[in-house]
Formats: C-alpha cells, structure tokens, sequence
C-alpha cells in the first residue's frame, strides 16, 4: 500500500487590481467628504461673521439704503416708546465710534452730546428687552427706509453698567481701613 499525503498551502495571492481600486474610491471620497465638511466651515464662519457700523457711516453711505445691515449706537432713554398691542418699540440712538476703552463712559458721552449724528430706529412685533434703557449699546440688523428711519428685525441690547458689580459695604469700609 502507497501512502501518500497532501498538504494543503494557503497561497499567497497577489493583490487584484480590484482591490487597488476599492481602496483608491474609498481615499477619494474621504478626502471629498473632508473637502466639503471645510467647504462648510469657511462658508459658514465668513458669513456669520457680520461687522457693524456706526450710525455716522450709516448716515453718510446713501448706498446702503434699502440694504440689510448690522449698525450699533448708544439709546437714549427718553425717547423709547412701547406700542404692547402692536409690540412695536421706537426709540433713537446716537452715534458711538468703533472703538473704545470704555464702554460705559463713551455710551454716557455719546447720549449726553447734542452734537452726536442721531437716528430714529423701530424694531416691530418684538416684546419689550429690560435691557433696553438709557445708554445701553444697541446692535442692529434691519434696513434704512427712505425717510430716514432705521427699521430693525434684529436688537441686541448690551448695558455694560449694569453688570458691574458692586462691593458689598462691609468690604469697601475694611478696604479703606
């Protein structure tokens, strides 16, 4: 009687082009989809990024009439009005520069001269913001009408006095001791 054996061998097979190719579509769509997620990133970071202008800017640029723009001054208090069955608020807002050191004290100047470049703005169906008071830095996105008045979609209010904190008397008095 014969013996015989067989063995069995995994052979090494090559690599098929196919293979080459799974791998290759698979690279491109990653580096696609990594392309378009930056694509994404970008756009949405440059036009998020809105700046605003004075109301002197405003004021002087006939072209941005009937454009939506982002404009920032200082209100002043005694001209807020409410409307509550129309929640419509009006008020106006004097003109501040760009930059500051001090935000309290350049709103203050700017509501207190009557010198400063003023606008009448109104802001519709928006409830009354506590925050809307004397001096309070106001940011606005809305359209300049023809006749002059700023018409707002968008109020943000800042009121940097408001958030000062105030040193309990106990510790003022051991301070100056």
């Amino acid at each position: 009687m014969t013996q015989t054996s067989t063995t069995w061998e995994k052979s090494q097979a090559e690599p098929t082009l196919a293979s080459h190719g799974s791998r290759r579509r698979f690279l491109i769509g990653g580096v696609a989809i990594l392309a378009a997620i930056g694509f994404l990133i970008v756009n949405g970071t440059l036009s998020n990024a809105q700046y605003f202008i004075t109301v002197d800017e405003l004021l002087t640029r006939s072209e941005l009439a009937g454009q939506t723009i982002r404009i920032s001054g200082a209100v002043i208090g005694d001209t807020i009005r409410y409307d509550s069955d129309t929640l419509t608020i009006r008020f106006t807002m004097a003109n501040i520069p760009e930059e500051t050191d001090n935000l309290a004290l350049t709103l203050h100047e700017a509501v207190s001269d009557p010198n400063a470049s003023r606008i009448n703005v109104v802001v519709e169906n928006e409830p009354m913001p506590d925050l809307l008071q004397n001096e309070a830095q106001a940011i606005l996105t809305g359209r300049l009408s023809p006749d002059g008045t700023f018409y707002a979609d968008e109020l943000l209010l800042k009121c940097p006095t408001r958030y000062e904190e105030a040193l309990p008397s106990q510790v003022e008095e051991s301070s100056a001791g």
